[in-house]
């Protein structure tokens, strides 16, 4: 066990001895690096004291990083290390009017960033901008910042390995005379810079909101207008409360300073207690932003009254059967109402892409939709000329004739927005209906000359539209005195001078001019002129409220009328003296030719003794001539009854059959005499009718007798009836001598002799029963082949129809 623990505690000694001495010589060497880097650490110290010194004697900053921001944007400008004097460190954060921070270094670039600066190239620029080129592209740059209260800042930067270096110098705390980029400032500035107080208090009392932020966004400097319309106390009030005279107005200030660009946005803000349009203006300004307010309520009204305006136009144009189509003041399309795309037939989708004018009169050529021109380049650049006309100058309208055979008026015209308005209307419609009217015109007026009567069309507001020669004729007119639509007292003026009564005239005009119903009637006249000429006249008003007056010249009408009027008194009185000597005459026959009839009748029956043949021959031919004059006075006094309307008939059931056998029998031998043949002919139908019966035996007798005197020996005479329908026919018939055409008109008339002789009132009277009875009589007759005379009776006698005389 001690052997043990001995051998234990030498090895623990020895290891300790190694240990030890392993240690020295560890020791040993770290003593010596030590006071080799100790060395080093001195020496660094001392130049980095004496860089200090270098850094704290330059009258500016050096800001370095190590590595460029990871913001490409410049927001965050990461941490850079600083060099320089304390004192220009806090002299260019007051330059900045930047407060001191955790980060002085990025308040300080954030605070100098969109101050107005100028390269050394004369350019506008910011810091921002130009350390976004450095860090991104490596680019140098060297700037000029002007500060308020006329500092400048010299900024250069420099890429340094991976290092980005910036160095800033306050000129004004070096002592420097001002650079050129402050001459060229100021030079910008001229004019503010020979009065800034005016300038100043010209802003200052300016009737709009005027304001100046710094590069931290809060007020630095406001105007009275801004003040009233925030309804603050004072500017100090508004600057110690910042008070906004817009929630937007801080972003936009930001923006301003930020992009470095004006900007400028309308927005609705409650003013004075009032909500109104607002118009802010906020543009950069040395490393701050200033701006101004401008109420635009009204501008913002106007604007959305005339955006609903052309919106109503729009719709109106839309609703229009004409087509339209509105180019702006580029010549593009800007409008086209449904009208047009249907006239046309265009492709909406295109024009809905809003073509310009030239490629619309293309396409519509491609499309056969335009006039044919012979220099089509020409006519386009025309049409498109008057995109520079003058504004005063006229553009008529013009008539396109469409190959499809359509005929379009086109009218042309300024928009009142600039541009121009294309009205296209379908006029085929119109000019054929005018064309139509025009002959139609043309055709009554031709129609109009070729009439007798004097015409004249007066329109609803009394002017002469229409006439034709014989009114000018009648009222002794020259052409031009009608020329131009005269009005009615023009017209009634000259006419007065041969018709001067101002009541006919008053009263036609009225029926011109006058709308009522009353006056729109027809009405017919008479003027007796001072040339003794007489007219009849005549208003009728037309369908479209225009008047036709008609005159007739009726002068020789009236002087026939009158010679007339005078003749049939005449014949009226002749015809009365007629009557009465026919009834004297007639009773004076009477009495006499009695006596002769009593006589010779008493000789013939041996009264004063027998007579021998030779003295009867004679005393036959006497009561023959008695007889026929005895007859010749009844039909004489019968004709007179009939002419005054007297002889009236005593109607009752004849049976005309019977009344042609006693005729036949009565002439039977009158006939025999004279070697003449007589023969009836009755159908097998009734011969009854209603008539007057010693009338119908006249006539039968009268026909008989008639055919007898013109039959010669051997000859032969019939007599018949027949009946058709509600007529009964008598007729008589004989193969005669015939009766020459030119006498069968005159045969019936009375008192006529003809070739076959005779008084002349047997067939007249003939004529005149049959009339009565309501019937009348037909001629039949040639020469050498005898003679037809027919009487047609009704069934029933009617004398008030009474048919003209048929000759056949």
């Amino acid at each position: 066990m001690q052997i043990a623990s001995l051998i234990v505690t030498f090895g623990a000694v020895a290891l300790a001895v190694a240990v030890g001495i392993w240690a020295y010589r560890i020791t040993s060497g770290a003593r010596m690096a030590q006071a080799v880097w100790r060395r080093r650490m001195g020496d660094f110290e001392d130049r980095i004291a004496r860089s200090d010194s270098v850094f704290g004697a330059y009258p500016g900053l050096v800001l370095v990083w190590d590595q460029p921001p990871l913001d490409e944007t410049a927001t965050d400008w990461g941490q850079p290390r600083i060099f320089g004097s304390s004192v220009a460190l806090a002299s260019l954060l007051r330059f900045a009017d930047a407060s001191d921070g955790p980060d002085p270094a990025g308040i300080l670039m954030e605070g100098l960033a969109d101050y107005e600066a100028r390269s050394a190239g004369g350019e506008d620029t910011t810091l921002r901008r130009r350390f976004t080129d450095l860090m991104q592209q490596g680019r140098p740059f060297s700037l000029t910042i002007l500060g308020p209260s006329g500092r400048f800042l010299e900024v250069d930067g420099r890429a340094a390995g991976t290092q980005l270096v910036v160095w800033l110098s306050d000129s004004t705390i070096r002592g420097l005379e001002e650079s050129g980029a402050r001459g060229r400032i100021e030079e910008a500035r001229r004019l503010v810079s020979q009065d800034p107080l005016a300038f100043l208090d010209m802003l200052g009392k300016a009737p709009f909101p005027a304001w100046r932020m710094n590069g931290s966004g809060r007020l630095e400097w406001v105007n009275l207008a801004y003040v009233t319309a925030v309804e603050a106390e004072g500017p100090e009030q508004v600057l110690q409360d910042q008070v906004m005279l817009d929630a937007g107005l801080t972003e936009q200030a930001e923006k301003v300073m930020r992009d470095g660009h004006p900007d400028s946005d309308t927005r609705a803000v409650v003013s004075r207690g009032q909500r109104c349009a607002m118009r802010f203006e906020v543009f950069p300004v040395s490393g701050a932003a200033a701006g101004f307010a401008i109420d635009v309520t009204e501008a913002e009204e106007a604007r959305n009254n005339l955006q609903r305006f052309r919106q109503a136009h729009d719709e109106t144009l839309n609703h229009m059967a004409e087509a339209v189509i509105v180019f702006d003041r580029s010549k593009a399309l800007s409008f086209y109402n449904t009208a047009f795309s249907h006239l046309f037939g265009l492709d909406e989708a295109w024009l809905n892409e809003r073509p310009g004018h030239a490629g619309l009169l293309d396409r519509m050529r491609e499309k056969r939709l335009l006039p044919e021109q012979a220099n089509f380049d020409q006519w386009k650049a025309d049409e498109l000329a008057r995109y520079n006309a003058a504004p005063n100058e006229e553009m008529p309208d013009e008539l396109w004739p469409l190959p499809d055979g359509r005929t379009l008026r086109v009218a042309v015209q300024r928009h009142p927005l600039g541009g121009l308005m294309l009205i296209f209307e379908d006029k085929t419609d119109e000019l054929a209906l005018r064309a139509r009217y025009n002959t139609l015109i043309n055709v009554q007026r031709a129609t109009l000359d070729k009439l007798h009567e004097a015409v004249a069309v007066f329109s609803s507001n009394g002017r002469l539209q229409l006439h034709n020669n014989a009114f000018e004729t009648l009222w002794s007119f020259d052409a031009e005195d009608l020329a131009g639509q005269p009005d009615f007292d023009s017209v009634a003026e000259t006419c007065a001078g041969l018709f001067a009564d101002d009541r006919v005239w008053t009263d036609v005009k009225a029926r011109v001019t006058d709308p009522s119903p009353q006056a729109r009637k027809q009405v017919t006249g008479e003027m007796r002129r001072t040339d003794g000429r007489v007219l009849t006249y005549l208003t009728r008003p037309l369908p479209d409220g225009a008047t036709l007056i008609c005159w007739d010249d009726v002068t020789d009408s009236r002087r026939i009328e009158e010679a007339l009027r005078e003749r049939a008194e005449a014949l009226e009185t002749s015809e009365r003296i007629k009557t009465e000597f026919v009834e004297h005459v007639s009773y004076q026959l009477r009495t006499p030719l009695t006596t002769i009839n009593g006589y010779s009748d008493m000789l013939a029956q041996g009264f004063a003794g027998p007579l021998t043949d030779r003295q009867m021959e004679p005393m036959n031919a006497i009561q023959t001539a008695a007889d026929h004059l005895a007859k010749l006075i009844d039909d004489i006094l019968d004709v007179a009854a009939i002419d005054a309307g007297q002889l009236e008939l005593d109607l009752g059931d004849v049976d005309v059959a019977d009344v042609a056998r006693e005729t036949m029998e009565f002439a039977q031998a009158r006939a025999e005499h004279h070697s003449i043949k007589l023969d009836t002919d009755f159908k097998g139908h009734s011969t009854l009718i209603r008539a007057d019966k010693n009338r119908v035996k006249q006539v039968s007798m009268n026909l008989v007798s008639n055919a007898l005197r013109h039959v010669a020996a051997g000859g032969q005479i019939t007599i018949g009836t027949q009946q058709e329908g509600d007529m009964l026919t008598l007729w008589v018939a004989d193969n005669g001598e015939g009766i020459a055409p030119e006498q069968q008109v005159k045969v019936f008339d009375r008192f006529a002799r003809g070739e076959r002789g005779g008084a002349g009132l047997g067939l007249a009277l003939v004529k005149d029963i049959v009339q009565l009875h309501g019937g009348w009589v037909e001629l039949e007759s040639e020469p050498g082949k005898g003679t037809r005379v027919s009487c047609h009776l009704p069934l029933e006698a009617r004398s008030d129809t009474i048919p003209e005389l048929s000759l056949t």
